[in-house]
């Protein structure tokens, strides 16, 4: 029995430092490949940071084609140019995806003023995207000042015939300001459709910014059910137009306030999603998405908002070549068309990919500017979050320190699924809202090193990704 037992103690010591061994090669050799990433990142960055293209492409963009608003020649010029840089970097294929968009014409400059005091004040404004254009001799009303739609629906008839002024501010207190935007946004997309079925003869909305400027933001606005006969002209003015406006309101409360516009809808465009790809070298039928928007607000150039995506997704590219990383799995470069109003570029994408059969595993998304990266936000099953999670201490040396659970984008969103990894790129987001949907979102607003830092950083996830997701994530459905 002494025998059995020393034995059998032998043979557990055995298997203990056997055991042992194997964990010690397993450390060893996750730390040998986390020198391996670490120096591939180090690679993407210096390369960006030296090499990198992104920011005269940027210009090249900006400065000669200018706003892309779906349906515009400068849209379809935009179509070209990036089917013409897509060849140029060398991707191993290119081509045109054909989608429908929306087509939404601002017109002549549109004008507001009111008179206190017997002091007329101009007031900056701008046609919200889809809105009707005043009659042609412009609008002319009494003012009601609400603070949200609850407020708007609580109020009924007591519309009726009023021009609806939404004074919803950011909350400031948030620091993420993209929250703050979602907190009032409602009253831009939303507003006509309520104050319209109560009658109302127009609308105006306080621009969407955490700051006070003269600049008025444009951006989409919807009628929601209501019928032809309901719809009301509908503008943003600039968020220190709103100050004054409602300082005025208290010391007159039946002041008439004016404005025009000539904004009209016409007939659905022609256009085109612009679509290029590095075959996978290992498992090519598995799709990894990065993109952005081509199309921008008719304000300014659509420097932030999303030429500065646009050209990162395609330098993500452009690294892996430059760097000669090869995928494992087809690493896919979108311009997806029509995000602004309708984004109809993102549903026939992932409509033809449905139809298709096409397997994709993830999908990186930039479409928050091009300022100091912070880090991404991923959506995926809970193995995934985990695992890019996991990454911080790769990435955070390069200020990548936000890996949090949330949306990705609005163009990836609809490829949402358990089995699909989606991440949106997260720069630092105080300074966005000074220039989104605004005149003043051109290429002079965008640093030439945040760019590039960005194209870096979403370099080096889609390298982890490529590297580590396939096979923690259940592919086949």
């Amino acid at each position: 029995m002494k025998k059995l037992t020393l034995l059998f103690f032998s043979m557990l010591c055995m298997y203990s430092c056997q055991q042992k061994k194997e964990n010690i090669s397993k450390t060893k050799n996750l730390s040998t490949q986390e020198k391996i990433d670490s120096t591939k990142i180090k690679t993407l960055f210096n390369s960006a940071l030296t090499e990198g293209q992104s920011y005269e492409w940027l210009r090249d963009l900006t400065q000669n084609i200018g706003a892309r608003l779906s349906g515009s020649p400068q849209a379809a010029k935009a179509v070209v140019w990036g089917e013409k840089l897509m060849k140029t970097v060398g991707l191993d294929s290119v081509w045109l995806q054909p989608v429908m968009v929306p087509h939404w014409v601002r017109g002549e400059k549109e004008v507001a003023n009111y008179t206190i005091n017997g002091k007329k004040k101009n007031v900056p404004i701008c046609a919200l995207g889809f809105s009707i254009a005043t009659p042609k001799n412009g609008i002319t009303g009494e003012i009601i000042e609400v603070k949200s739609l609850k407020e708007a629906e609580n109020m009924g008839e007591k519309l009726r015939d009023k021009i609806v002024f939404f004074n919803g501010a950011f909350d400031n207190t948030l620091i993420n300001t993209f929250k703050a935007y979602g907190g009032c946004v409602g009253q831009r997309y939303s507003g006509a459709s309520v104050c319209g079925a109560y009658g109302a003869k127009a609308v105006i909305v306080r621009s969407m910014t955490n700051g006070i400027d003269d600049y008025p933001h444009t951006g989409s606005m919807s009628y929601g059910d209501i019928s032809k006969d309901q719809y009301t002209p509908t503008a943003a003015i600039s968020s220190r137009a709103a100050e004054i406006l409602s300082a005025d309101l208290k010391k007159n409360p039946k002041l008439q306030f004016y404005f025009k516009q000539h904004c009209k809808t016409l007939a659905d465009a022609p256009s085109f999603n612009v679509i290029g790809e590095i075959k996978g070298s290992e498992t090519p039928e598995n799709i990894m998405v990065v993109g952005g928007h081509l199309d921008s607000w008719d304000l300014g150039e659509g420097a932030h908002d999303d030429g500065a995506g646009i050209v990162q997704s395609l330098e993500v590219a452009y690294l892996f070549k430059k760097n000669n990383i090869k995928p494992k799995n087809t690493l896919r470069v979108v311009f997806f068309m029509n995000e602004e109003n309708g984004t109809r570029g993102a549903k026939k994408y992932a409509e033809l990919a449905k139809l298709n059969k096409e397997n994709h595993i993830a999908g990186l998304e930039s479409d928050a500017g091009g300022h100091t990266p912070r880090g991404f936000s991923i959506d995926a099953n809970t193995v995934n979050t985990t695992l890019l999670q996991s990454w911080k201490k790769l990435l955070s040396p390069y200020g990548l320190h936000d890996l949090d659970k949330g949306g990705s984008g609005a163009d990836i969103g609809p490829l949402k699924s358990e089995h699909v990894t989606l991440v949106g790129y997260r720069p630092d987001s105080q300074r966005y809202f000074d220039y989104h949907h605004t005149s003043t979102d051109t290429f002079d607003k965008v640093n030439k090193r945040e760019l590039a830092l960005g194209s870096a950083s979403m370099a080096s996830i889609i390298y982890l990704m490529d590297s580590y997701l396939y096979s923690n994530t259940p592919i086949k459905p």
